[in-house]
């Protein structure tokens, strides 16, 4: 099990077996190199933990603990999590500024505890076998146990091809769960307890807050730029990545303002225009200082490397944007980083997506419908897409009109993403439809929420949404985490510092977004530390080529003309290889339209991908390790 997880941590090794437990650790050595290495323990023995990720603010429990009488052996983060246990009991979670996955082990009591940090950056996932509990943090090391079987779950692959993730506890994998993000799993005999120790903390009826706009952009700057000190405390170098939009050069310049001319960037280019911000990343580092350096994302290095991003991410994807991400990260070990600061996670925090805008227009219209200005306020949607579906006013209005009558419901602002994703359904055999069509997405969503979620303010509720599907499974794992530990790379968020998330909570809508302009606080809290030309910038979202980057020279590449061929699909047995054939002449010829056709193309593949390298028997050979 830790053979496979190596690339999260090739620095070295550690087990702990006692009695019914056994702890396994791959260590990525990012503070006190020498001696923290894990399981590690309390004083007398009695409390062991292995954990991924880091406890920012442990050098500030590390003095409470110390005054409380407790002795310390190493000087890393990880040793303050057995004595805060030891002080708090479950409750030691509520204390930590982290990301992390934890396997704590009582030993007086015989009680393991899995935690993982708030907002899930870290996974942790876990399998029941004939009373016995598997966990680790990726699926591939509970496959080395020849007990856990290897199986797609259909309503997990509807749910990832309806929100780009699976509704936890499921993961696409029969019989293997993900320990939701914010939650505690506790297992003490043959009793299991699975609570949630934190949420976004939206709340209907607060209190107004009548702070000045000033007073609140004064304390958004305090708290990024403290969350930014914690995260850069590591006993290695720490870079960050620079894309030329503004939540990572607001990242960037608070980086900046604490290491000075030795800050490293790192940035992404493409070779189509429509994807390329290189002109605004070297305005960034003409304004910072930086020592930076690019790499260009090729349509030729995103399919040859696409087989690898799908080892990693252990999920299908519809989209190749994860590829690019583990290629940066590539370059950034290659220039001998470990650790990279980035800037996921505004856009849900403080509402700078499109869908965020997109859903404000459509209850306008719902509320409106004769209003003269919809027409206007549809075509100043996405106007960074070649193929914008607000071109044509007619269309667009056909498009955004759909499913006004469900205005009120949890899934309003996502159901154009869910129409468009969903096509891909109808390439799957009928068996595999029929079982796909039964998870109905709207009652597995309705069952997550919280019990007051429906008096929420409309922009908290599309935000509560975006941050429990696509962020947490999609943007922090298949194209978050998953590709930064492809390369033995730990990426921190200043932006999910807890302290953050819950200011941002406390917001009214109209400082997240007004009329629609975006993330109207941020842009006012960092004016002072960026040039117009970002501050002012409308969002561009981060994408890359897609279905045009498997073929070459009107060919497909040989890895995608063998895992779409006739026979090898008919021997997964998932997809309907006729339809699939269709879909392949389609993008070969340079038809594909849209989102729809792209997003089918590569959930496809990326699904035989994973078929053949985790579920297949003998599979793994597709660019695996």
């Amino acid at each position: 099990m830790i053979a496979m997880l190596h690339h999260r941590g090739p620095d070295g090794r550690g087990t702990r077996i006692d009695g019914p437990i056994g702890l396994g650790h791959a260590r990525l050595s990012i503070i006190d190199l020498q001696s923290g290495a894990q399981p590690l323990s309390n004083e007398d023995g009695r409390v062991w933990v292995v954990f991924n990720g880091e406890i920012f603010n442990y050098v500030e429990l590390r003095e409470t603990l110390l005054r409380r009488g407790h002795v310390f052996r190493t000087q890393s983060d990880t040793e303050v999590l057995v004595h805060l246990y030891e002080e708090h009991g479950d409750a030691f979670v509520d204390h930590l500024n982290g990301q992390f996955a934890i396997a704590l082990w009582d030993g007086q009591r015989r009680r393991l505890v899995l935690a993982r940090d708030r907002v899930g950056i870290r996974p942790l996932f876990f399998t029941w076998n004939n009373g016995r509990l598997a966990f680790a943090s990726e699926v591939k090391a509970l496959f080395t146990l020849p007990e856990v079987p290897r199986r797609f779950d259909a309503a997990a692959l509807a749910s990832t091809f309806s929100y780009w993730s699976t509704v936890p506890p499921s993961s696409v994998f029969e019989g293997i769960s993900e320990l939701p993000p914010g939650h505690m799993l506790s297992v003490e005999g043959e009793s299991a307890t699975l609570r949630r120790y934190w949420d976004w903390p939206f709340e209907h009826g607060r209190a107004p807050d009548v702070r000045s706009e000033e007073d609140c952009a004064d304390e958004l700057h305090d708290l990024l730029s403290d969350a930014v000190r914690l995260q850069l405390r590591a006993d290695v170098p720490v870079g960050t990545y620079l894309s030329g939009g503004l939540d990572s050069s607001i990242v960037s310049a608070l980086t900046a303002q604490r290491v000075g001319e030795r800050l490293r960037t790192f940035s992404l280019t493409f070779e189509d225009a429509e994807f390329d911000e290189r002109a605004q990343q070297r305005d960034l580092v003409r304004h910072l200082g930086t020592s930076h350096s690019s790499i260009e994302a090729t349509r030729a290095a995103i399919g040859a490397a696409f087989a690898r991003a799908v080892w990693h991410a252990e999920a299908p994807l519809v989209r190749t944007a994860p590829a690019p991400m583990m290629l940066l990260a590539d370059s950034v070990r290659s220039a001998g980083y470990k650790v990279v600061l980035t800037g996921e996670g505004a856009d849900e925090v403080f509402g700078g997506y499109d869908l965020f805008k997109e859903a404000k227009v459509r209850r306008f219209v719902a509320r409106s419908p004769q209003s003269r200005w919809r027409g206007s306020l549809l075509t100043r949607l996405y106007p960074y897409l070649a193929t914008s579906p607000t071109a044509s006013r007619s269309w667009a209005h056909a498009f955004f009109a759909k499913g006004l009558d469900d205005v009120d419901q949890p899934w309003f602002a996502h159901m154009t993403r869910l129409g468009t994703t969903r096509r891909i359904l109808p390439f799957f055999t009928e068996e595999w439809r029929r079982r796909m069509l039964a998870w109905d997405p709207h009652t597995a969503l309705a069952a997550t929420l919280p019990e007051d979620f429906g008096r929420w303010h409309s922009l908290e509720r599309d935000q509560y949404v975006e941050a429990h599907t696509l962020m947490s499974g999609y943007l922090l794992s298949s194209q978050g985490d998953r590709m930064a530990m492809a390369a033995s790379v730990e990426a921190r968020h200043p932006f999910l510092d807890h302290r953050v998330i819950e200011f941002a909570c406390r917001l009214p809508p109209r400082l997240k977004i007004r009329g629609l302009r975006e993330k109207v606080l941020l842009k006012k809290a960092m004016r002072r530390d960026l040039p117009p030309s970002i501050v002012e910038r409308t969002k561009q979202p981060y994408r890359s080529p897609d279905s045009a980057s498997f073929f070459q020279e009107g060919k497909p590449l040989p890895y995608v003309a063998h895992l779409l061929d006739r026979g090898t699909l008919l021997r997964a047995g998932m997809f309907d290889p006729g339809a699939v054939a269709k879909l392949v002449e389609k993008c070969r010829i340079g038809r594909a339209i849209g989102f729809g056709d792209n997003m089918t193309f590569v959930g496809v593949l990326s699904t035989m991908l994973l078929h053949e390298q985790m579920i297949r028997p003998g599979g793994g050979s597709m660019g695996g390790r």
